[in-house]
């Protein structure tokens, strides 16, 4: 049996164990924190991801390693890709987690994104500001997740302040983008096992992102309302960048949209909260075409099956009794304490077309209390 080893013991960890299950695969977990979620489904080692001794122990007990999460550290990626396969690979890891090496690899490879520029003194200041211009949005380079380590700036006073509350060096400073709607595109790139082939890529849809604090909310997919195009856009700039990295597994994108023009936000070198549909939304989720790509067997079909919202439960969860009564819902509970602003689980509500989905939002927001719920339109896209 082959097992898989996933850095990070999580609610993303948890649903690949679910998800590979079936296939016949067994899986272990390294995560610092004793009573993770996914520490209920299979075996975790609990220590720091930089203790060489347990990184060695666990190289011998896996055939392959994941990870749930982008804050891996990438020198305990290496180390263990020195002794198993690791998918996706370090350097992909190694962009994702500084925002500066993110947007370069985007400019790069001819990617729109927003405008940019480092900030590491007080003398950054101007020079960034011209290139951005105000209002803007200073950033830390890394460890932000969730609207955390971010600052929207309106004056140089401003931007002095927030430099001094998140640090003051390795910053970034980006231009504030007045768009219309956040979408993201997953897409999967397989390993290719025999020499001469090329691996297999697959894409799923366009989803609509909503958030709330910095937190995302609400995924519509297929994302509504989309301009001609689009999709091959966002597919054309994904597969460069699955291809510069040389990336197997799945690669979330997430991209402004503003008049039509799709700009690339960031990324994350792994399965993704808006891919979450994909459980039942789609004939393979996001999760078990992960492990496939890994595992270099061939990509399941991504295609939309009918029409999905992804509703996050942040802070607690209702009563399973006052969700599972919609025929349309699907609930799943990620075996975490209840505690302000904590993700506790998702519902999926997935129907045969847009009416039908339209009355399954309205009776869930009968039940819960989400103000993303209550602003949809019964007629049109979500307001945003």
């Amino acid at each position: 049996m082959t097992t898989i080893g996933i850095l990070g013991a999580g609610q993303l960890g948890r649903m690949m164990a679910l998800a590979g299950y079936p296939l016949g695969l067994s899986f272990r977990f390294l995560d610092p924190a004793a009573g993770s979620p996914a520490g209920q489904l299979a075996p975790q080692n609990t220590a720091n991801y930089t203790d060489e001794a347990v990184l060695e122990q666990f190289a011998r007990q896996v055939d392959l390693v994941t990870y749930e999460f982008e804050n891996v550290p990438v020198q305990a990626a290496r180390f263990l890709a020195d002794r198993v396969p690791v998918f996706p690979p370090p350097q992909a890891l190694e962009a994702a987690q500084d925002r500066i090496k993110e947007k370069s690899l985007f400019r790069s490879l001819g990617i729109a994104t927003p405008a940019f520029a480092p900030i590491d003194s007080p003398t950054d200041f101007q020079p960034a500001l011209r290139l951005t211009g105000l209002p803007a949005v200073l950033k830390t380079r890394r460890l932000g997740y969730d609207g955390k380590g971010q600052r929207l700036v309106h004056s140089a006073a401003e931007l002095g302040t927030a430099a001094e509350e998140l640090g003051r060096r390795d910053l970034i400073l980006e231009e504030f983008v007045a768009f219309e709607r956040e979408l993201s595109i997953l897409a999967v790139r397989g390993r290719a096992l025999e020499s001469g082939l090329s691996p297999q890529v697959a894409f799923y849809p366009l989803v609509e992102n909503h958030h709330r604090e910095g937190v995302l909310r609400l995924t519509l997919a297929p994302a509504p309302h989309l301009h001609p195009g689009q999709q091959e856009k966002a597919e054309s700039l994904a597969r460069a960048v699955l291809e510069r990295l040389d990336y197997c597994g799945v690669l979330a994108i997430e991209l402004f949209e503003r008049r039509g023009e799709l700009l690339a936000n960031e990324m994350a070198p792994r399965v993704h909260n808006s891919g979450h549909w994909t459980i039942e939304g789609a004939p393979t989720s996001q999760f078990a075409n992960h492990l496939r790509a890994g595992l270099g067997w061939p990509l399941g079909l991504t295609s939309a099956q009918g029409f999905a919202a992804m509703i996050n439960l942040i802070g607690s969860a209702p009563p399973a009794s006052d969700i599972l009564d919609i025929p349309e819902a699907h609930l799943h509970l990620y075996a975490k304490a209840p505690r302000p602003g904590r993700k506790i689980g998702h519902i999926n509500l997935v129907a045969p077309g847009e009416a039908e989905l339209r009355q399954a939002i309205g009776r869930l927001r009968q039940r819960l209390d989400i103000p993303e719920l209550a602003r949809y339109n019964q007629t049109t896209r979500m307001e945003i």
